[in-house]
């Protein structure tokens, strides 16, 4: 089949050509009156003197060769470090000494899904995925705050389902078995995306609002000594809780709601919760439930100070703070 912009189909090369070798038209008269230039008409025409009617079949554009493409040893140590560790063209670009921008036609080359379709435990495809390339940055530390609470369910003893599959469900007392939920409370800030989590029991006011206060306090550690306005959904806890109008005004800041069912306007603290999920909930398999309480402040850490963010030209997000002493 011809590319969509051809002038000339199977069909019109044949009859250009019955023109041209059997009614004696010129070359000439014959291309302008298919609309097509006089090179293009000698082209189909050489072609079918020199090779009859297969001559007139649709060839591949791509070049015999291809100098500077990217060497199959490298390629299957961009596949293969895909599938260990998971992760996307801004990190493996720099851990192989390539451009991420390679590193994404390479997965592409090769149909590997994008991470966001994928299960971030086996790897294997679940599902698809929307994105958005409109992005807004506030100027300085400090300025917008995104706060937000994650459910993850807990893990019962010896590892849940991630770890002996779903058969753990399949009897009627495990059905009804309540193991409840772990309370992830975030907070973000929008410049430079620096967060900070604690597990807590619940979602009320007044412990989210303990939770701002002492993460205004991790923040200011780190060099963002003013907070300016927080942002948050519509939840009761946020909009109702006197606790947590108190913690607001204590920090000298102002409240931000989203607009109702449009959960993108708190976008990076959702962002983050993903990222929470991928790279810290379920990354591995926990036997147990403190297990994975316990590996949530060394991946803070990491987050905050070693793993490259997307938003930050590959920069950790302590590389846009003064920390203070």
């Amino acid at each position: 089949m011809s590319h969509r912009n051809a002038r000339l189909n199977h069909h019109g090369r044949l009859l250009l050509v019955d023109r041209v070798c059997r009614q004696g038209w010129a070359v000439a008269h014959a291309a302008k009156a298919m609309g097509i230039s006089r090179q293009c008409a000698h082209r189909w025409v050489s072609r079918w003197r020199a090779e009859g009617k297969a001559g007139l079949a649709d060839r591949s554009s791509r070049p015999h060769s291809c100098p500077t493409r990217t060497p199959a040893a490298v390629e299957a140590k961009v596949v293969a470090l895909r599938a260990t560790s998971r992760r996307g063209q801004d990190w493996i670009g720099p851990e192989l000494g390539l451009a991420p921008r390679t590193v994404s036609r390479v997965l592409r080359r090769h149909r590997l899904p994008y991470l966001a379709e994928c299960d971030p435990i086996t790897g294997e495809l679940v599902r698809s995925s929307r994105q958005t390339g409109c992005r807004y940055e506030h100027d300085r530390p400090g300025d917008l705050v995104h706060m937000d609470v994650k459910k993850i369910g807990k893990i019962p003893d010896g590892g849940g389902w991630k770890a002996h599959g779903r058969q753990m469900g399949s009897t009627g007392a495990k059905k009804r078995a309540r193991i409840g939920y772990d309370y992830v409370h975030s907070l973000v800030d929008d410049h430079s995306r620096l967060a900070y989590s604690e597990i807590l029991l619940d979602e009320k006011g007044p412990t989210c609002a303990s939770f701002l206060l002492r993460a205004a306090a991790y923040f200011a550690d780190h060099g963002i000594t003013r907070i300016e306005r927080v942002i948050t959904d519509n939840h009761f806890s946020y909009r109702k809780s006197t606790a947590m109008e108190n913690a607001i005004a204590t920090l000298g800041a102002r409240h931000k709601f989203i607009k109702p069912h449009c959960p993108w306007q708190n976008g990076k603290v959702e962002r983050f919760n993903r990222t929470l999920q991928v790279e810290w909930a379920y990354r591995q398999v926990f036997l147990t439930n403190a297990d994975r309480a316990a590996a949530l402040a060394p991946w803070l850490e990491f987050y905050n100070t070693e793993r490259r963010h997307t938003a930050l030209k590959g920069l950790p997000p302590i590389t846009r703070l003064s920390p203070t002493s």
